[in-house]
């Protein structure tokens, strides 16, 4: 045996779990940082574009 205790055991499992889903959080933050960047620029073109959809309908 070596040497471990079942609480001993246990204990090492939640914290390679909770390891495992910090890293899981961390890349999802990461992911939505990364669209949250893009996401001015894309309301900015929506807003250019239907400006100018208006434009050429009243012209």
């Amino acid at each position: 045996m070596n040497g471990k205790t079942t609480h001993d055991k246990k204990l090492d499992a939640e914290l390679d779990m909770l390891a495992a889903t910090t890293m899981k959080l961390q890349a999802e933050a990461q992911k939505i940082l990364a669209e949250s960047r893009w996401y001015p620029f894309v309301v900015l073109a929506s807003v250019f574009g239907a400006a100018i959809a208006v434009v050429k309908l009243l012209h």
